[in-house]
C-alpha cells in the first residue's frame, strides 16, 4: 500500500477481503451497505492504508460540492486509524467536501471515544445517537428475565392470542405497512426500491432476515433485522393498526431477537432513541410522543442498557460548515 498521502480508493472486492480480518466491524462498514447507499444518490469511497480502512459516502451538493461520511468506522485498531486520517482527507478535498461527518463506532465511555486532531464533537448526528443494546447473553429464560415484566407478558399473550411470527419476502407489502406507519407515527420512509435494495444485499449472506407477525394470516407487523459478527441491529420495522390488543410487536421482537441469538449475535441493538440520558427518559417517556419518544415506552421493555455514541465533524469549509449549523438550528 502506498503512502496515506497518496493511498487511493480500492475497490470492492478488495475491500471486502480487508474485511474478513475484522468480522466484527460495523455491518454500515461493509461493501453492501456502501452499494445500497451507491444506488441512491451517494458516491462510495474506500481506502486502506495498513491495518485501517474506511468506507467513506459522499453525499453531492450544488456546485460541485459535497458532504462526506464514514457511518460507524474506521474499521481496525484505534491506534491504527492516525495513518489513515490524511488519505481521507485528500479525498475529502479532492471531493470538494465542506464537512466530513465520522461516526466511529464508539460509545462514549470507551476511553479512546475522544476525538482525533483536527476533528471536533458534534452534537448532529446522521444516526440515532442513543440506543439501548440489549444481551443474548445465556439461555432464552434468562434473556426474558433481564425484561420488564410487562414486556415478558405481552410477548406471550401474542403467543396464546394466535399471533405467529415466520421469515417473509413480501418486500411489497412490507412497505405498505411502513407508510402506514409513517404516517401514523409521523415519520419519514424509504421508497420501496430501497428495503427491495436491502433485502437483496443482505438476505442472501445471511445477514438479514425480513420478520413478519401474522394473526389468522393476516399480517400485523413486519421487521427488517440485519447482523455482522456478535451485534444483530434492528433497522426498520412497521405496523397496522389493526389486533394491537394481542401485542404482535412484542412477539416480533423476540422472535428477531431469537433469529440473532442462533446465528451467534450476542447483542441486539434497537437502534433509536431520544437523545435524553437515563433520568429524563424515564421522567417524560409516559408524557411524550414526538419523534423517538413514541417507541421509547416500548423498547424499554426488553432490557437493553442505554448507550449513546460518539460524533466527530471535520470541517473543511467553516463559512459554508457554519451555514449547515444555521439551517439544522431552523429545522
Amino acid at each position: 500500500m502506498a503512502s496515506s498521502l497518496t493511498a487511493q480508493p480500492v475497490s470492492e472486492a478488495a475491500w471486502e477481503a480487508f474485511l474478513q480480518a475484522y468480522p466484527e466491524a460495523h455491518v454500515l462498514q461493509t461493501a453492501a451497505w456502501g452499494a445500497l447507499k451507491a444506488a441512491f444518490g451517494w458516491r462510495v469511497a474506500r481506502l486502506v492504508v495498513g491495518e485501517a480502512g474506511a468506507q467513506v459516502l459522499f453525499r453531492p451538493l450544488p456546485l460541485g460540492l459535497s458532504v462526506a461520511y464514514i457511518p460507524k468506522g474506521p474499521v481496525g485498531p484505534r491506534p491504527a486509524w492516525d495513518a489513515l486520517w490524511p488519505a481521507v482527507d485528500a479525498l475529502c478535498r479532492q471531493a470538494h467536501a465542506v464537512f466530513l461527518k465520522v461516526e466511529p463506532d464508539l460509545w462514549e465511555d470507551d476511553p479512546s471515544s475522544a476525538p482525533p486532531p483536527g476533528f471536533h464533537p458534534s452534537h448532529h448526528a446522521i444516526q440515532p445517537r442513543r440506543t439501548l443494546v440489549v444481551s443474548l447473553e445465556g439461555s432464552e429464560d434468562e434473556i426474558l428475565a433481564r425484561m420488564k415484566q410487562k414486556t415478558r407478558y405481552n410477548i406471550r399473550l401474542a403467543a396464546r392470542k394466535g399471533v405467529t411470527v415466520r421469515a417473509w419476502d413480501d418486500l411489497e407489502a412490507f412497505h405498505r405497512l411502513m407508510l402506514e406507519t409513517g404516517a401514523r407515527d409521523g415519520f419519514g420512509v424509504h421508497h420501496a426500491a430501497y428495503y427491495r435494495e436491502a433485502y437483496a444485499r443482505f438476505h442472501p449472506r445471511g445477514e438479514a432476515e425480513l420478520l413478519v407477525a401474522e394473526y389468522e394470516g393476516e399480517p400485523l407487523a413486519a421487521l427488517m433485522v440485519f447482523a455482522r459478527g456478535a451485534r444483530a441491529w434492528y433497522f426498520y420495522g412497521a405496523s397496522t393498526g389493526k389486533h394491537r390488543n394481542k401485542m404482535p410487536t412484542y412477539l416480533l421482537q423476540w422472535e428477531a431477537m431469537r433469529w440473532a441469538k442462533a446465528r451467534g449475535c450476542r447483542e441486539y441493538d434497537l437502534w433509536g432513541v431520544p437523545d435524553a440520558d437515563a433520568e429524563t427518559l424515564e421522567a417524560e417517556f409516559t408524557q411524550r410522543r414526538e419523534g423517538l419518544w413514541g417507541v421509547y415506552r416500548f423498547k424499554r421493555g426488553f432490557g437493553g442498557v442505554l448507550r449513546r455514541a460518539v460524533v466527530w465533524d471535520r470541517v473543511y469549509r467553516p463559512w459554508l460548515y457554519r451555514a449547515y449549523l444555521a439551517y439544522l438550528r431552523r429545522r
